[in-house]
């Protein structure tokens, strides 16, 4: 590396795909690697890997070998040592800043013991019981935040968005949920990994993943081309696409704000702060959170199935949400899943588009040909059973399927790296495959046989 890349430095180390990068996993060190990393492979696996990485990251820490890519607290340590060696003989990695290094939350304790190797608090299966279950009551909480959002700044309340526009309904909660990702699921993420890593997962992929949605964005642009208005469906996913992705660039540099006042009001009781902390990450304290999540999620579904009965007959859209509600919470476990795709790459060695997210491209184009099939049953099926059925299907369990806030996230990553081309890229092919996709199965009908 020459001296003039040498000064991008630091500036390559602040970047956004970087702190994405560090969110995306459930281990602070993870990520650090790739910040100093100039290889490519590594590079497209960061970005790839952003917004979600699934179950892989529960798989890695209970396999007896690791990844060498994976690497704990106390493998970031002997790796920093290392790479202190390293460039004592000319290495070209450099260090990074103490800056970018320290927390401004209590957690220094966690990292001060070179010796013990970092081990799972609970069992594998506990592990995925814990994941679930946090996932399905975040999500369900965020479909319910959507429904809200929709409400509030739909045409009966503040008459912002619309159908018929191209300030469409789910735009609000795609805005709000992008922004908070950059709070939650970049800057911080980190941060509440080290406090729970079940609460992490909840609110980046359950809470944060659901609150947006693709699919929705997608049908109403389906709805607008299916009536003519060409023009206002491209309108709609630019629009869509730079308001969304510049709430997380807003999210994120706020986030970064706080950041700073927290390293400026740090005291010195840190240390009394940090013994608190380690408490919190032990199998009592997860086993009573993971019981106080169950009941919380047979309070959910148990309101949800009482307001169902008496709304369904309705036709109400509450009926659609209640109902929704009991089916979001498949959609969110299938899209953790599949986030084990992202940054996994195609062919023989998987080298090939490694910094394509595969998972969330899976996720967001099924859901929204699933939600496009489903519209066109509406319109031919067309009775108010049938609508209130395949409705909260779209809503619940399509709507968490999909997700903006890591699509986002990913885009952002992408765009900040050394190819920002593949953001546009990754973000044109999502939406073209999934606006063509949805125009056979939805547009096409409506135009054969005339639908209103």
């Amino acid at each position: 590396m020459d001296s003039r890349n040498g000064q991008q430095e630091p500036y390559r180390t602040n970047s956004f795909s970087r702190e994405s990068s560090l969110a995306s996993s459930l281990s602070l060190s993870r990520s650090l690697p790739l910040f100093i990393s100039t290889n490519d492979v590594d590079d497209s696996e960061s970005v790839s890997e952003a917004g979600d990485i699934g179950d892989r990251s529960l798989r890695r820490r209970h396999s007896s070998g690791r990844s060498n890519r994976l690497f704990s607290s106390e493998d970031l340590i002997e790796q920093g040592g290392d790479d202190t060696s390293r460039q004592e003989q000319g290495s070209v990695i450099k260090p990074l800043p103490e800056h970018m290094t320290t927390s401004p939350l209590p957690t220094k304790s966690l990292l001060n013991n070179p010796v013990k190797k970092e081990e799972p608090v609970l069992p594998k299966s506990l592990e995925y019981i814990s994941c679930l279950i946090h996932l399905a009551v975040f999500g369900i909480l965020g479909a319910i935040t959507r429904y809200l959002l929709q409400k509030l700044f739909g045409p009966s309340v503040a008459r912002v968005t619309s159908d018929g526009s191209i300030l469409y309904l789910d735009l609000p909660s795609n805005m709000v949920g992008s922004f908070l990702m950059g709070w939650f699921g970049v800057v911080f993420k980190a941060d509440i990994t080290r406090v729970s890593e079940f609460l992490a997962i909840g609110l980046s992929t359950g809470y944060l993943g659901s609150l947006t949605t693709f699919s929705g964005w997608n049908q109403k642009m389906l709805d607008l081309s299916a009536d003519g208005k060409w023009l206002y469906a491209v309108l709609g996913f630019l629009l869509g696409l730079f308001l969304a992705s510049y709430s997380i660039i807003l999210g994120v540099e706020t986030a970064k704000g706080f950041r700073w006042l927290l390293q400026r009001r740090a005291s010195s009781s840190k240390e009394e702060r940090n013994s608190c902390l380690l408490g919190v990450n032990t199998f009592r304290s997860h086993i009573v959170s993971m019981t106080l999540m169950v009941v919380l999620l047979v309070a959910l579904l148990a309101v949800s199935a009482t307001q169902l009965v008496k709304e369904f007959d309705k036709g109400t859209s509450e009926a659609q949400l209640w109902l929704g509600c009991l089916v979001a919470a498949p959609g969110v476990w299938l899209r953790w899943f599949l986030a084990r795709l992202n940054g996994r790459g195609l062919g023989k060695d998987r080298q090939y588009l490694r910094w394509v997210p595969f998972g969330t491209v899976i996720a967001n184009v099924a859901a929204a040909s699933a939600m496009a099939a489903l519209a066109t049953l509406k319109k031919s099926v067309d009775t108010t059973t049938c609508n209130t059925v395949a409705s909260s299907i779209q809503f619940g369990l399509l709507g968490c399927l999909s997700t903006v806030s890591t699509f986002m996230a990913e885009f952002n990553a992408m765009r900040e790296s050394d190819h920002p081309w593949r953001a546009y890229a990754y973000a044109s092919f999502t939406i073209a495959v999934s606006f063509a996709i949805g125009t056979v199965i939805y547009s096409v009908p409506v135009w054969v046989v005339g639908f209103n």
